[in-house]
């Protein structure tokens, strides 16, 4: 099938960008924080720091409401990049907008990166965050009965493994946001030969980076290849979103259908007319915009069913 408009005109915007940059970027170039753009104003947009394995770890924490107004469902958001660029400040617009949209709070997590950090230093991060939000919510004005976790790419890939993490240590998640999410190292799927170039995120750097973060860890774990985990029963009800022109398409919905073959509530939608990184580009695809709604009515039906449990009568 023929590329989409849209996607024709991002992959203009590609070529332009690296006729203008010239040679292939140093790792401190993809690390710079993005071109400043438009980002919807907060009653509360606060810095913290949580006490991690590895030294502090910074969070930025949104909330759509005053403090004054009591605590809030929270989702706890990772950014990808492979494990090795992206940061909270990548991040800090669909955050904002996920925090008024679903009427949550948000703590975005700026995990270690490799390769000065390697596997498994990002996972031991999210974990981190999410436990001293579960331990001492009213830091962070959450309601420690309404938590999500969410992440795009290699953040999906950390939701994920965070989410089954979760599950094992007895701390309830009422959903799991993964979008275009990293759920394999093996990279052999057919949109990794369909999609390695030209459609946004390169097989080569993707390939690169994945051996950055990796190290000699074993493709086998979990906490790594989340796909290969031996039972997915018990972890927390799923949106999955794909986008159809993505190396990464194939093995986020091998996940879903995983998820949903162990009994867990999943929602897939794989997003035709896109690429990967859509969801953060609602400027340039439609389906970013669309991607979005989607994920807000998830987050919202997952916090409202929260409320509706603690409201019973008893």
């Amino acid at each position: 099938m023929a590329p989409q408009p849209q996607i024709e005109r991002f992959r203009e915007l590609l070529s332009l960008c690296a006729q203008l940059n010239g040679d292939a970027p140093t790792l401190e170039d993809l690390r710079r924080p993005p071109w400043p753009t438009e980002r919807r104003a907060l009653p509360e947009v606060r810095d913290l720091k949580v006490d991690g394995p590895g030294g502090p770890i910074s969070v930025r924490l949104y909330r759509p409401e005053p403090p004054s107004r009591g605590p809030l469902p929270v989702l706890v958001y990772l950014h990808g990049g492979g494990w090795v660029v992206g940061g909270i400040e990548h991040v800090d617009e669909v955050c904002r907008e996920l925090a008024v949209g679903a009427g949550c709070a948000v703590v975005s997590v700026g995990y270690r990166l490799a390769p000065e950090h390697p596997f498994p230093a990002a996972v031991e991060d999210a974990w981190a965050v999410l436990s001293d939000l579960t331990s001492d919510p009213e830091r962070y004005g959450a309601d420690p009965g309404a938590v999500a976790v969410a992440g795009e790419s290699a953040g999906g890939n950390l939701a994920a493994v965070t989410a089954l993490r979760a599950r094992d240590e007895g701390v309830p998640l009422v959903h799991q946001l993964l979008v275009y999410p990293v759920t394999d190292a093996a990279m052999d799927t057919p949109s990794w030969s369909e999609y390695a170039s030209g459609f946004g995120l390169d097989g080569a750097m993707m390939a690169a980076f994945l051996g950055m973060y990796r190290g000699d860890a074993d493709a086998d774990d979990p906490r790594l290849s989340p796909l290969r985990a031996r039972d997915l029963a018990g972890a927390a009800p799923a949106t999955v979103i794909t986008a159809g022109c993505d190396i990464l398409r194939d093995e986020g919905e091998a996940y879903a259908r995983r998820l949903a073959e162990a009994g867990v509530p999943v929602e897939l939608r794989r997003f035709d007319d896109a690429v990967h990184s859509f969801f953060l580009l609602p400027e340039i695809f439609d389906a970013g915009r669309d991607a979005r709604a989607m994920a807000v009515r998830a987050l919202r039906a997952a916090f409202d069913s929260t409320a509706v449990v603690e409201n019973a009568p008893r």
